[in-house]
């Protein structure tokens, strides 16, 4: 099973400053690319932080003498790498409360950005899609079951699951993994099993 990565995902940027850019010039790269934010970058178009809306309007607001890049951007630049998963990227963008990620390449150069609405893609996946890797990556390579005792159904991200496996325990296993699946909404479960190996007493992962 393998999750997109940020390659994929990606917009590649024809958009970034250097540190010596001034508000205007700024203010008009947003409006005229249609962005919310734009990188700043040194003479190895490296990342070194970013200026965002948000950035600009705090200037305006505080009346202050920032007039550059490298006096009104957020410093260091969060960065992500191509090959990371979008996984991998949105929690750096969570932990870090980032809404973008300039990409870079091996050498730290500026090759893209990847932003929250760049991670909403993995939602518009096509149900199909998201039904033919849960099938063959799950519940065929992965667990080893039998896709024929099985029902995936899959509307608008929502997955239900039905038919019978032969253990319980491998129910909320197949839950966690399917969650996981990229585009993949939410999981009901309408799963039953043959033997029910679960201890007395004790609870699955979905009960707690």
């Amino acid at each position: 099973m393998r999750h997109r990565s940020v390659a994929d995902l990606m917009t590649p940027t024809a958009v970034s400053v250097q540190r010596g850019t001034p508000f205007k010039e700024i203010a008009r790269l947003l409006k005229e690319f249609d962005i919310s934010a734009v990188p700043v970058v040194d003479e190895a178009e490296r990342p070194v932080g970013v200026v965002s809306e948000a950035d600009l309007l705090r200037k305006r607001s505080s009346g202050s003498g920032t007039n550059t890049a490298a006096d009104l951007m957020t410093s260091p630049a969060i960065t992500a790498r191509t090959e990371w998963s979008v996984v991998r990227a949105a929690r750096v963008m969570r932990g870090r409360q980032v809404k973008r990620l300039p990409v870079v390449d091996a050498a730290g150069r500026l090759i893209g950005i990847l932003s929250r609405s760049d991670l909403l893609q993995l939602f518009l996946r096509r149900d199909h899609a998201i039904q033919e890797e849960i099938l063959e990556d799950v519940v065929t390579h992965t667990l080893g079951l039998s896709p024929s005792s099985l029902t995936v159904d899959v509307t608008d991200g929502l997955v239900t699951l039905s038919g019978t496996v032969s253990r319980r325990s491998l129910v909320p296993i197949m839950l966690r993994l399917c969650q996981s699946v990229d585009g993949v909404v939410d999981v009901v479960n309408r799963l039953d099993y043959a033997q029910d190996d679960v201890s007395v007493g004790a609870r699955t992962p979905t009960e707690r």
